[in-house]
């Protein structure tokens, strides 16, 4: 959820001649991993359950603990899990839901809720992101040519989400409830403040029909809570310093995802409709050997490319997929090309690519 503008740079750039698509690799793609397709409701909702237990138990410790070190420890591991489980939003987003009955529930009721962070501000948006004639143009909610872009929109990029907590308390504690009863505010709270979108230019659309009657219960919900902490707080029953460990991990978490977020595309392009191809290559893989992704991309966000190829495959496939695929595709295949060592190197690369004269 964000209504920040970044610059462009300016200067025309030089046109660039498109990607056709690679018929070898969509065909390899597609044909390898047909027997992969189906979710195992025992993965997820063991690996689900067990992030959320982890991130709740260790910010009890991290609220209760004495000793400064401890709270850090602790902190830390509480953000790590909370995240882990707050990336289940993105399986929400394409697993059939008859596969994983009950997943979206217990996805709210465990992270979305609590966080703040419910499933419908990715339903509806994501998949927005993968549609064919929107991935990297003007109408997709999830893009914008930061390479393209001035060098400071790099830092300004990743230090806005640290006030997310802050803005999604205000959102449904201050914002649900008076755009029940203010005329004209809850179209306003639904089209630009309802998505975890980057695009500023981006606006959803009113619910309908049944979503509208699970949007409106599970926002009930985050209303309530975020209104029951901010009474917490205001009280007293709840102290400062506990209050604000939660912020800071739901701060952290935040930026760690936007961190993964920069670096989950190369953000070159300039709104023109791409190839499947195109778009895989302005996506990012951050397979193994390397094994800090594991944690800042974690239930397969660290095969962010590959998913762009096979989106309806489930996260727990998608090492199994990347294995086959390199075993079976010649190293001259633009697979291979979107494969990167790590963050690092990676936002070095859009970083100079915002430097460069247009």
């Amino acid at each position: 959820m964000t209504t920040t503008t970044f610059a462009r740079t300016s200067g025309a750039a030089a046109p660039r001649a498109p990607i056709a698509d690679d018929r070898a690799m969509l065909k390899a793609a597609a044909e390898l991993t047909r027997d992969l397709n189906a979710p195992r409701p025992a993965v997820y909702w063991g690996d689900f359950l067990a992030s959320a237990a982890l991130g709740y138990a260790a910010l009890g410790v991290a609220i209760a603990a004495g000793p400064l070190w401890l709270t850090l420890i602790a902190g830390v591991v509480s953000m790590l899990a909370l995240y882990r489980g707050m990336s289940f939003i993105h399986e929400l987003t394409h697993v059939k839901h008859a596969s994983l009955p009950g997943f979206r529930i217990g996805y709210n009721v465990f992270i979305g809720v609590p966080m703040l962070v419910p499933s419908f501000m990715y339903e509806g948006v994501h998949n927005l992101h993968h549609a064919r004639t929107r991935y990297g143009t003007s109408d997709d909610p999830e893009y914008l040519p930061l390479a393209l872009m001035k060098p400071w929109s790099l830092p300004l990029f990743v230090l806005v989400a640290a006030l997310a907590p802050v803005a999604l308390v205000f959102r449904y504690g201050i914002l649900s409830p008076l755009s029940v009863i203010v005329p004209g505010l809850r179209k306003v709270v639904v089209e630009r403040y309802s998505a975890l979108a980057i695009n500023p230019q981006f606006r959803r659309r009113m619910p309908e029909g049944e979503a509208a009657k699970q949007w409106n219960l599970i926002e009930t919900a985050c209303a309530l809570w975020a209104m029951s902490l901010i009474a917490l707080v205001v009280t007293g029953a709840l102290s400062l310093r506990a209050f604000a460990i939660m912020m800071a991990v739901a701060s952290a978490v935040a930026v760690v995802n936007q961190l993964r977020t920069l670096v989950a595309h190369l953000w070159e392009n300039e709104g023109e409709a791409m190839t499947v191809t195109a778009q895989y290559l302005d996506s990012v893989n951050v397979p193994p050997p390397s094994t800090l992704p594991a944690l800042w991309a974690p239930v397969g966000l660290r095969y962010h490319a590959l998913h762009h190829l096979l989106p309806g495959l489930p996260y727990h496939a998608l090492g199994e997929a990347h294995r086959r695929l390199s075993g079976v595709l010649d190293k001259s295949s633009p697979y291979y090309k979107a494969n990167y060592a790590g963050m690092p190197g990676l936002v070095a690369k859009i970083a100079r690519s915002t430097m460069l004269p247009r």
